[in-house]
């Protein structure tokens, strides 16, 4: 096996983690080699604190041309400097300001609220929590569902405030906004793009950090993987809305991966 190329750039990444999944449709859509590093979740801040001498404790982390880049809007920015051909950027500034700002709503507001749902409905079942975590963490630890599922519900508890009603509800509402912002934005444009004709950062974006709740073909998780039903229920209730079908379609349209990244 041929080892991979170290000047290749390198993403610390949490294998299911919408914020990594961003990062990692950018660089494969710009086709850009590279390597990804995965930790179990709660490690990761310690990793993520050294990488960045204490500025974050989060990932993902992009290790680009010598520098450390945390922030997956700060990478995308990194790549489009450093690898600006098949931009993510529109080349028109009107266009350019709508889609960073459309890349800021998203991760302010679908972002926290798709990942806590799920983490607050897998909560309360436990044996889809354990299946779940064993996606996310190497052997033998995948082969402990039970022990897995346990350090999840606490830690997502502690880290993302997994924890209530109150908080649950407030994050469906969350994603129902961003589901009517994503058709707002299609109904005033060329009904594919949120920003002018073509794909761009508020596309993926918005697409990569709806993938816990829409769960489409070519995500981080197996489409078929077992949910918990009021999950489920509330899939079910958005199916038939157009930007949840968009997020689908996007996937299909857009989400490859060309270039292999190798195994750090």
């Amino acid at each position: 096996m041929t080892a991979p190329d170290q000047s290749r750039p390198l993403l610390w990444q949490l294998a299911i983690s919408h914020y990594s999944e961003k990062v990692r449709w950018a660089l494969d859509y710009k086709r850009v080699p590279h390597r990804r590093r995965s930790t179990l979740a709660g490690i990761h801040i310690a990793v993520a604190l050294y990488l960045t001498r204490g500025a974050t404790v989060t990932f993902p982390i992009l290790e680009l041309g010598g520098a450390t880049i945390a922030d997956s809007t700060a990478a995308i920015a990194a790549l489009e400097r450093r690898h600006p051909e098949r931009p993510l950027y529109p080349e028109d500034p009107g266009e350019r300001r709508r889609a960073l700002a459309l890349e800021h709503h998203f991760d302010e507001g679908l972002g926290p609220a798709a990942r806590l749902l799920p983490f607050h409905e897998l909560g309360r079942e436990p044996e889809m929590f354990g299946e779940l975590a064993a996606l996310a963490v190497p052997p033998p630890l995948s082969r402990a569902p039970t022990l897995l599922a346990s350090y999840a519900r606490v830690y997502t508890r502690r880290r993302f405030g997994v924890a209530g009603e109150a908080a649950a509800a407030r994050a469906r509402a969350a994603i129902v906004a961003a589901l009517e912002r994503i058709e707002i934005e299609l109904a005033s444009g060329d009904g594919m793009h949120l920003v002018g004709e073509r794909f761009s950062v508020a596309d993926l974006t918005a697409a990569s950090l709806a993938f816990p709740v829409v769960m489409p073909e070519g995500g981080p998780l197996p489409a078929d993987i077992r949910l918990p039903s009021e999950l489920e229920r509330f899939r079910a209730e958005l199916r038939e809305r157009p930007g949840y079908r968009w997020v689908e379609e996007t996937y299909a349209r857009y989400r490859r991966a060309p270039v292999p990244a190798a195994a750090a």
